[in-house]
């Protein structure tokens, strides 16, 4: 079976699993139309939401038959699409550990500002010039509390914070039982948060929920960290409120378009903390994403597709 993956940004993918017996071909490098790379794949790997497989994109490849995505959730798929071209699309386990991680990166890294400090330290800058913001005592607000959000927030109350939580359905019931107190709203939430971190699932109700008014409720001594989707967070509002230091500063690794262009605002903002889309990047999650796509694979050439997204 010709297989394509697509995106493999670290050259990782063939040291990951045994694709013996599989026609791979790998591609490192992101493309912005990806139709002619992929004219003859009967099979496509993709990591994530890094290239959107639409309906137009779909039309285009006439020999596709298989898609696969890490993780068992991906919104850039138009799966009604894949089942009108007769493509079967599966997915792969995915650990809930490697974002939260990448989370709490974040937070210490604008609480103690690891950047500025390290780089004065490799270039001979001052020795000492910041003054890093106590965690312990402090108020961490969670935008969403699923299992991402709890680990987050469990973290939280190990350092010592006062963890609040909300979610359009989140009840009082299941914040208890974490020990994390119930905000009546998102506004509020935001208004008592020193560190703000999204966990919210990316859909049509949340898209643009954290808008220009609910970001003008966070003190100008806030962090928002966004490990979640982009455009959970109204993007132009967040560059506003950012550029005129109207909060501490972010902490992001999700972007509306990725990889970000390189002439992009964010980039030149000294008060952002930015990865490249690390979250679920580690090499636990690596290996079980493209073994599970090997397995995907080889079930589907039996007949007897496993991990269907439908």
């Amino acid at each position: 079976m010709r297989c394509v993956v697509l995106d493999d940004y670290q050259g990782v993918a063939l040291a990951n699993a045994d694709w013996s017996g599989l026609d791979v071909t790998v591609l490192r490098e992101h493309l912005d139309d990806p139709a002619p790379a992929l004219a003859d794949a009967e099979c496509v790997v993709i990591m994530r939401e890094r290239t959107p497989f639409t309906a137009e994109l779909f039309a285009l490849l006439p020999k596709l038959r298989l898609l696969i995505t890490s993780g068992m959730r991906n919104a850039s798929i138009d799966l009604a699409a894949a089942r009108e071209h007769g493509v079967t699309v599966c997915g792969t386990g995915s650990a809930k550990t490697p974002p939260t991680e990448l989370t709490w990166a974040l937070i210490l890294g604008l609480a103690r500002h690891l950047v500025v400090e390290n780089a004065a330290f490799h270039s001979g800058g001052p020795w000492q010039s910041t003054v890093g913001v106590d965690l312990a005592g402090r108020t961490l607000g969670l935008v969403g509390f699923g299992n991402l959000g709890k680990a987050v927030g469990r973290i939280g109350k190990a350092f010592g914070m006062d963890v609040v939580a909300w979610s359009p359905n989140l009840t009082v019931d299941r914040t208890e039982a974490e020990g994390v107190r119930l905000a009546s709203g998102l506004h509020e939430l935001l208004a008592q948060s020193d560190f703000a971190s999204v966990h919210l699932v990316l859909s049509d109700r949340s898209r643009g929920l954290v808008d220009a008014a609910a970001l003008a409720c966070l003190k100008p001594s806030a962090f928002l960290i966004n490990t979640s989707r982009a455009a959970i967070v109204d993007g132009p509002a967040l560059l506003e409120v950012l550029r005129e230091k109207r909060i501490a500063g972010a902490g992001l690794d999700v972007f509306e378009v990725e990889p970000l262009s390189l002439g992009d605002e964010l980039r030149t903002l000294p008060n952002v903390l930015a990865t490249p889309h690390l979250g679920y990047v580690t090499e636990a999650n690596y290996r079980t994403y493209f073994q599970e796509a090997v397995e995907d694979v080889h079930a589907f050439i039996a007949g007897e597709p496993i991990r269907e997204l439908t």
